[in-house]
């Protein structure tokens, strides 16, 4: 049976990773990022790398913890509740787990912070993996690569990207699509950053004849999806966790606003009906921690047969973190709304955290799927 329980080493990483966070990445460092026009505090993703936490997933020989993906979520909780701009997801989650297979030698880059990973996957509105029709072709001992991705969480800011392309088949089909590792900086790939609600680094990334090697594959030829899938799963538990703990630091500014404001010399905290808004949240947030923990523990136990509790995870934190956000905006009142407000921080990084890796709709219909209906 699987048990949601932290074990002692996962309870010192979440205590110690609050105690650093809350002094080092107060919710304020969102909109200093934002102002100076950076994507996230390089200073702030190296004091990580230093505490191990690139490197969570990382095996000890490549220079890692290898803690697994349960201890991933728990920093990824613990960064969402002072929405923690980094690479972490990117890099430490998706590009760790697609390449530890392979025992690849950027693993040690991954540990340190050095090697910073963008995932290139959606080509439409929507997240579907299936969907891809960038062409990847068969020119000598080598491919070329061409067509757009969009949406490309770190795409500005990353060394190194992972690119799912098609060298089989046709946009629709899950066979015929294989992973390429290549440089952020080879020649035919222009990338152009785009503004996010949400403060942080997306980009188009366009591949024009982008010349890719077979050194630069990862897995199998046209075994793309095999090669990526637990990688994707893996980021869109850390994700879910990411929103959850977004939710708990949502909750708290708002319970906290509810224990100060007055009107007409009561505090509204003692108002029945907020009470009970408040209760329903704190309800929805302690069920969806539950199914995070267990999306975590199913990946570290049984990666393979992990779809099932990941798009529960993800569909669950989406729900909540909509939740939360939307009554923690209107119980503040107008203040809920203005820059110089975080609550307002903490609905745009829900809304744009919601549509990566699959938005509720993806993974309602993936869990109604995985239940036979």
């Amino acid at each position: 049976m699987t048990t949601l329980m932290l074990t002692e080493d996962e309870t010192m990483l979440r205590d110690s990773a609050r105690g650093f966070l809350d002094g080092a990445a107060p919710v304020k460092n969102l909109r200093t990022n934002r102002d100076q026009g950076r994507p996230y505090d390089t200073g702030l993703w190296r004091e990580m790398a230093q505490m191990g936490w690139a490197g969570v997933l990382v095996d000890e020989a490549h220079g890692g913890s290898d803690m697994g993906h349960r201890a991933a979520g728990i920093l990824a909780e613990e960064m969402g509740q002072t929405l923690v701009a980094s690479p972490f997801i990117s890099s430490a989650v998706i590009a760790a787990t697609a390449l530890k297979a392979s025992a690849s030698e950027r693993l040690s880059g991954i540990a340190d912070g050095s090697a910073l990973y963008a995932l290139a996957i959606d080509e439409g509105s929507k997240y579907g993996p299936a969907r891809i029709a960038m062409s990847a072709e068969k020119s000598g001992n080598a491919f070329r690569l061409s067509g757009r991705k969009v949406f490309v969480a770190d795409g500005a800011s990353a060394n190194r990207v992972l690119v799912l392309a098609r060298t089989g088949g046709s946009a629709g089909d899950t066979e015929g699509l294989t992973l390429f590792d290549i440089d952020a900086d080879r020649a035919g790939l222009t990338r152009e950053a785009k503004r996010t609600v949400d403060s942080r680094d997306y980009a188009r990334l366009d591949f024009d004849g982008v010349e890719a090697t077979c050194d630069d594959v990862v897995g199998e030829v046209d075994g793309g999806m095999a090669a990526i899938a637990t990688a994707l799963n893996a980021g869109q538990a850390a994700l879910s966790a990411e929103l959850t703990g977004l939710s708990a630091g949502a909750f708290a500014m708002t319970a906290g606003y509810l224990k100060e404001r007055k009107q007409f010399d009561v505090i509204i905290g003692t108002f029945q009906a907020l009470q009970h808004r408040a209760a329903h949240m704190w309800s929805e947030i302690e069920v969806t921690a539950s199914a995070i923990a267990n999306a975590g523990r199913v990946l570290d136990e049984s990666p393979d047969s992990a779809d099932l509790a990941v798009s529960i995870a993800k569909a669950r934190a989406t729900k909540t973190a909509k939740l939360v956000v939307s009554e923690g905006v209107q119980m503040h009142g107008g203040i809920g709304m203005t820059d110089e407000f975080d609550m307002g921080f903490y609905m745009k990084r829900a809304r744009v955290g919601a549509e990566w890796l699959g938005d509720y709709g993806y993974h309602a219909a993936r869990v109604a799927a995985a239940r036979g209906f």
